[in-house]
């Protein structure tokens, strides 16, 4: 009964995003039904949250802003130390220089780079003083295409985070970038149907850019590939809870083996090692962003034995969590 109990509570943890503790108390009988020494469990979830940075402009336009670098950088360097965001973030480097890494991985900041990132994923960023380009952030109540075209180029561009282009292809996204920016600035009538308008073009225009170095079949079917994007998208949602593949399947309308197909077809993996790449990433940016004991982190990913997530992670990362924590903090 008490692993009945705890299991249920574990469950109603693991569906909340914010630290608390709660205490279960165990009523024992004796052997004349006398209740006697009686226990009481108390479990504390104190976990700390990555830091996550929200849209703090003023609300016109229901959750968008655009800032032009050359006006944030003129006397100092942009530091951002590792934390996630709740929106979505393009930084468009027209000339710059500094550090930029998304999901563990670093990529150079160069002239005429783009950088796309999605709600949940943590970075961290050195922009050196004297940059130019822009910096702009929305989240989904903004701009969230209904039109099917339309929506499929935006998840297409928002799941690959850099993009290198040359100065010819860059000038075509500065006009888009210098057109977006006066609206927002104006703010005359409707500007934001002309704002959402201009990040049509903008994502088709990086969509055109896009070699989708993950892709390894060149005959990728647009169904194959719109599947896929669902399932990470999935993936980034529910990993703490569901870690089957038949979850996944069941979620999309399909069936293990058709699912094992698409994943294999379209990024080389089946579904299953998906899957475990994103408890790792996911444990890795509780690792650098909190200062959260492995058990507790351990624990909020679905593993009640702490020494079996070890295990995991370090046959996955090639560290064992508190030494991937030491390297990289």
């Amino acid at each position: 009964m008490y692993k009945l109990l705890i299991e249920n509570s574990r469950k109603i943890l693991l569906s909340c995003h914010t630290p608390f503790s709660f205490t279960l108390l165990v009523i024992c009988k004796n052997m004349d039904g006398n209740f006697k020494n009686n226990k009481i469990l108390r479990f504390k979830l104190q976990m700390k949250e990555i830091p996550i940075r929200t849209i703090k402009e003023p609300d016109f336009l229901g959750s968008f802003t655009i800032s032009d670098l050359g006006d944030l950088l003129t006397e100092k360097d942009m530091v951002e130390r590792l934390h996630r965001h709740n929106f979505f973030f393009v930084l468009a480097i027209e000339k710059g220089t500094g550090k930029h890494s998304i999901d563990f991985t670093a990529y150079p900041v160069t002239d005429y780079s783009v950088f796309v990132i999605r709600p949940g994923q943590v970075h961290e960023l050195l922009l050196k003083q004297g940059s130019k380009g822009y910096l702009m952030a929305f989240d989904s109540s903004f701009y969230s295409p209904r039109d099917e075209p339309k929506n499929k180029v935006f998840r297409k561009v928002s799941r690959k985070n850099y993009y290198e282009l040359n100065s010819g292809k860059f000038k075509k996204l500065l006009l888009i970038l210098d057109y977006i920016f006066q609206e927002y600035s104006d703010k005359e009538d409707g500007h934001k149907e002309i704002i959402k308008a201009n990040l049509d073009m903008l994502f088709i225009e990086l969509a055109r850019q896009s070699r989708d170095a993950d892709s390894i079949s060149k005959s990728n079917t647009p169904y194959a590939q719109e599947r896929l994007e669902e399932l990470l998208g999935l993936l980034e949602s529910h990993i703490c809870t569901n870690k089957q593949v038949v979850h996944y399947a069941e979620m999309l309308h399909l069936t293990p083996y058709q699912l094992n197909a698409i994943t294999k077809n379209t990024l080389g993996k089946i579904c299953s090692q998906l899957i475990n790449d994103q408890v790792v990433l996911e444990a890795k940016r509780n690792l650098l962003a909190t200062s959260n004991q492995v058990n507790e982190i351990a624990y909020h990913l679905g593993y009640e034995d702490t020494s079996y997530f070890i295990r995991f992670f370090k046959k996955h990362a090639g560290f064992s969590p508190e030494t991937f924590r030491q390297n990289f903090k």
